[in-house]
């Protein structure tokens, strides 16, 4: 066949290596005219790379490529030939037994305890999709049709899913990524994908609090089931309860803030439809700390603690946060924009423990305009043009018993590569006070 890998970062590069163990002919094609292209490969790079792709057989779309923007370099009929690197792994798993989680965030959290619980129950796990590892790239661990496969998926391997795990969880939707999407009914529609083409013997868990997310899931021919009320699991005299079985205590829960006894639910509830155990369960929510870049201690200074919350990228994120500490805070906030709206984050800001507001990037002014229409006497810092300066200006203005937080409630893009390095800065920075 001859196939075009369109868009040439982790999942493209998986996607070539998976083809190229057959007899195909591959182009890679891609934005970027230095791209590197494999040996025995074609190359299609630069600005009119998605043009004429109608002389391929079949087009394997990465996941920062709409593919609206296929269809304006082509024709709508180019979709027929495009799949993607989450489509292709769920028509060839070894296993059926696959969960998927989707959500506007806490997916790579409840990902990563669904994982653990199963993997504390016995089960042989891959977990893999956005958090890090390539759908197709999983296929090198030797997948068998008994073990189970954990996927987080964003909006941008959903939006043309032609397929649907058995367990689907859908977590709090909020609007997001709308300078990527063109509406948020289209955000919607690509989050809804996960449960569309389930079965009626497939499960569809959802959060209760969330009238988008049971909307999502409602789009399911599977069994539905909310988390956070009953007969998921939810939250009742400060306990975890789930089918009128106490898992733990909140106080017992490892992760920081109320906002992940969201997450611990969503995978008590998608695990129980496989193993009814409390204590395994207990065992992973008791001593399972976090991911990096989520509220994630990097340092406690001169009596000063510092969190890395980089991972955050939307202003639901930094609310979360701002309410996670009952201490005074000195935050980060601002980077590039994705075109929501911050006026609720404000408002939090404006009402809340933080006693000063460091602003970078091309949102932080905007997220400062809305607090100060608030009328609080918030000191404001602005001007700072690197993490170093950021994070030693954070601890000349902090005092003993206060926070230090990152959490931009923005994309990175602009003055950082992405969330990981944004984060890595900060960690950097941090360390190095003296």
């Amino acid at each position: 066949m001859n196939i075009a890998v369109v868009g040439f970062g982790a999942q493209g590069k998986s996607t070539f290596d998976y083809l190229n163990n057959s007899d195909h002919e591959i182009t890679v094609c891609d934005l970027n005219s230095n791209t590197t292209v494999p040996e025995g490969a074609q190359a299609k790079l630069g600005e009119d790379y998605l043009k004429d792709l109608d002389q391929f057989d079949a087009i394997y779309r990465a996941p920062i490529v709409h593919p609206r923007d296929i269809v304006k370099a082509n024709s709508p009929e180019i979709l027929k030939k495009v799949t993607s690197n989450t489509n292709e792994f769920f028509k060839v798993c070894p296993t059926k037994n696959i969960i998927g989680v989707t959500g506007t965030k806490g997916k790579g959290t409840t990902s990563t305890l669904i994982t653990k619980m199963l993997e504390a129950s016995g089960k042989k796990v891959h977990l893999g999709g956005n958090i890090g590892t390539p759908p197709l790239e999983m296929l090198k661990n030797n997948i068998q049709p008994d073990d189970w496969v954990v996927l987080e998926l964003a909006n941008f391997q959903l939006i043309d899913l032609k397929y649907s795990p058995k367990i689907a969880v859908c977590l709090m939707v909020a609007p997001e990524h709308l300078d990527w999407h063109e509406d948020i009914d289209e955000y919607m529609d690509a989050k809804s994908q996960l449960f569309i083409h389930q079965s009626p013997d497939n499960i569809a868990v959802y959060f209760a609090n969330n009238e988008t997310s049971e909307s999502i899931a409602s789009a399911s021919e599977g069994k539905l089931i909310p988390y956070f009320k009953q007969p998921g699991a939810y939250v009742e005299n400060n306990k975890i309860i789930i089918d009128d079985q106490s898992i733990c205590d909140v106080s017992e829960i490892k992760l920081l803030g109320q906002h992940n006894w969201q997450n611990v639910c969503a995978s008590i509830t998608a695990v129980w439809q496989i193993d009814k155990n409390p204590d395994t369960l207990k065992s992973v929510i008791t001593s399972f700390s976090g991911l990096h870049y989520r509220l994630e201690l990097i340092r406690e200074f001169k009596g000063v603690k510092y969190y890395n919350d980089s991972f955050g990228t939307t202003p639901e994120t930094a609310i979360v946060a701002i309410k996670s500490f009952s201490q005074p805070i000195i935050m980060i906030a601002g980077g590039s924009d994705k075109g929501v709206s911050f006026d609720e984050l404000a408002k939090v800001i404006a009402t809340s423990n933080v006693k000063k507001l460091i602003i970078i990037g091309d949102t932080g002014p905007k997220i400062a305009q809305l607090v100060l229409a608030k009328n609080v006497s918030l000191e404001i810092i602005e001007g700072l043009n690197s993490m170093p300066e950021i994070v030693k200006t954070a601890h000349e203005k902090a005092e003993n018993g206060d926070i230090v937080l990152l959490s931009t409630g923005s994309a990175s893009f602009g003055m950082f590569k992405n969330y990981k390095d944004r984060g890595k800065q900060f960690n950097r920075s941090v360390q190095e006070l003296s």
